[in-house]
Formats: C-alpha cells, structure tokens, sequence
C-alpha cells in the first residue's frame, strides 16, 4: 500500500485579477498558509502559467518551480480541462464552447488550436517532472445521451470512433514524454461514467496512455455508486478530486435539474464536509488499492465562498489521509511455521 500525498488544491477556480489570487507566486503563498503541500495548475490562465514557454523551455519549467518552492509546494499536476473539452465538439455547443479559445477563430481553427495546445501540455508536464495530466474528453454524442427520439444503431459506435480518432495521436505524443492522460469522467463529456470510459478505452485500442480522474462529486449528481466505481477501475487512476456534493430528491425535478440554476436542483456540487460523499470510505479503498498520487481540492460550492472552502478543505484532507501501514496487526501471533510443516498443519502423511 501506498499513503496519498496532500493535501493539493486546484487552482482554476480561485484564480482572480485581485491579490493574491492574481499571480503564481501571491497565489502559492496563500495556499501555502492554508496547509496545502501542492498545486494543480490550469495552463489556459496567463496569470498563473504560460504553457507555450513551459513547452518550449525546461528553465522556465525550473523558475515555476522555484517560485512554488519557496513556499514549501509542489506542482502535482497541470490541467487541459478547457481546451481538452475542444478537442471534441458536437455543433449545438460550439457557440458556447468558443470563449474557450482565443477571440476570432472559427470551428476548424478552434479544435486544431485545443489539440496543440493539449500536445503542449505533455512537453510541459515533462519539463515539470510530472507524469500524469488532467484533461476532459470532449464530446461528440453528448447531445443523444437520452434515448429519444430513437438513436439509429451504430450511431454512438461511431461517434466513439471519430473521438478515439482524434485523442490517439495526442495519446501518442504523451506517450513519447512519459505522460499519462487522466480523463475527468463528467457530464457533458463523451466519457460521463465507467460504461463510457470502457467503450472510449476500447475504441482507442486499449491505449496504454488512457487513464481517469477519480472524482466522486459528479457520481452523486448520476446516483452512481462511487464507491464500487473505484473497485472496478482503480487500477486506472492518476489522479483524485476531493469535491463534495449533495442530491435531494424531490417531487419537481431529478437528476436532469429542471434547468434550474445550481441552488435550486436536486444535485449540486457543494463545499468538502458539506454534501454527502463519504470521503472516509473513499481515502480508505484508494489506500487499499495502493493509490499513492495527491487528493486535490476543487471547491465548486453554489453556497460556501471559495476562500471558506479552501480554509476547510487543507484541514478535511489532512484528516481523511491514511499512513499506510507497513505491517500486518497480527504479525506478533506469528507462530514461525515452516513451509516443511503445512502437511502436518494440514494432517497430511
């Protein structure tokens, strides 16, 4: 077994043009204070990280983490959630999804910009001294996720098909800089739960780069059972969200919210300690299994304010880790039986 390292924290959601959450430096020392030993970075925010410069200059990689270890963290990982979910886009989305990327680019010019920034992103975790990556899928069949009107058959076949065409060269490259690809299982990905997952891993022809984001927030929202998640495919885990979140059944609306705001559905992510994962239980199956990489806090919260959510979060984490144990509690009955005499222990002639 192995202990989880952290507490981390993920920085997309607390980066801001105002002090101190404006720059690498002010930004790692505030997590410092807090209790956190490492840093998961979004590259598609200049504030706190250029990925075409880490990409291209292993000093600059160097400087980024000198300016972190000064205050006593480490880089645990770097994220392509933004442009990763451009990799893939279903046309119904790509008006929405254009902020995404640099102001004027049309469609075609969007998704080659993603794809070569994600390929970046491998140089760039290599240049770290990082072995696993962040990203989301993208999603191609999102749009037919519900079974009405009726999907011709194939149809999904096919769109994993066109999505595996698309991540196996970038698997490839991350292949070459010694990367895994950690896919956040999410709504509004192609890849939303195991079943998905299985049928991307499959199509990209068992890709031995093809890994996952154990985050169990987003189970809580599909009713899926996280805990026997991490038993089927823990052996493909890179990295761990610690994110929490609550499902109050109701009367008005389920699971697809009712296009409600976040405040008013029936599931919604909220603030570590305040939903209702069961983060003991989790941190004890992940050391089971011998997962060994960080628990990173990602605050997304529809109530608790991010700088409450942080405070809290480095304390939770550091409670909820396990020194892993190297000894068995009952060694000291240990009676010293030889090989030699398990057939007298077993009444064997």
């Amino acid at each position: 077994m192995k202990t989880i390292k952290g507490p981390g924290i993920f920085l997309a959601q607390f980066a801001d043009d105002v002090a101190p959450f404006n720059s690498l430096d002010s930004i790692g020392k505030w997590a410092s204070d807090l209790g956190y030993k490492a840093v998961q970075i979004p590259t598609n925010d200049p504030r706190l990280f250029d990925l075409d410069k880490a990409a291209e200059s292993k000093t600059y990689c160097d400087e980024i983490k000198g300016t972190l270890g000064q205050h006593g963290l480490e880089v645990s990982e770097l994220s392509t959630h933004i442009q990763g979910q451009l990799v893939a886009v279903h046309p119904a989305y790509e008006e929405l999804f254009k902020g995404f990327a640099p102001k004027g680019m049309n469609a075609k010019q969007r998704n080659a910009w993603a794809i070569d920034q994600v390929k970046k992103a491998a140089v760039a975790s290599k240049n770290l001294g990082i072995d696993v990556h962040a990203t989301f899928s993208g999603a191609l069949v999102w749009p037919y996720f519900y079974n009405w009107p009726q999907r011709p058959a194939g149809l999904i076949e096919e769109g994993f098909k066109e999505l595996a065409k698309r991540w196996r060269p970038i698997l490839n490259h991350f292949d070459e800089n010694g990367v895994d690809v950690c896919y956040e299982v999410h709504a509004g990905e192609d890849l939303h739960d195991g079943t998905t997952f299985e049928m991307f891993y499959e199509a990209t022809g068992k890709h031995n780069r093809v890994k996952l984001l154990y985050d169990p927030s987003h189970f809580i929202l599909q009713q899926l059972d996280y805990l026997a998640y991490i038993d089927h495919y823990h052996e493909f885990f890179g990295m761990f969200h610690v994110k929490d979140a609550e499902y109050n059944m109701n009367g008005k609306s389920g699971a697809y919210g009712g296009y409600q705001d976040w405040i008013d559905r029936p599931g919604r992510f909220r603030s570590i300690g305040d939903g209702q994962v069961d983060f003991q239980a989790i941190f004890s199956k992940l050391t089971q299994y011998g997962y060994g990489g960080w628990a990173i806090l990602e605050w997304e919260c529809c109530i608790k304010s991010p700088e409450q959510g942080a405070r809290e979060g480095a304390e939770y984490i550091s409670q909820f880790i396990i020194e892993a144990t190297e000894k068995t509690f009952d060694d000291f009955a240990d009676a010293g039986i030889s090989q030699d005499e398990f057939k007298k222990l077993l009444g064997i002639d």
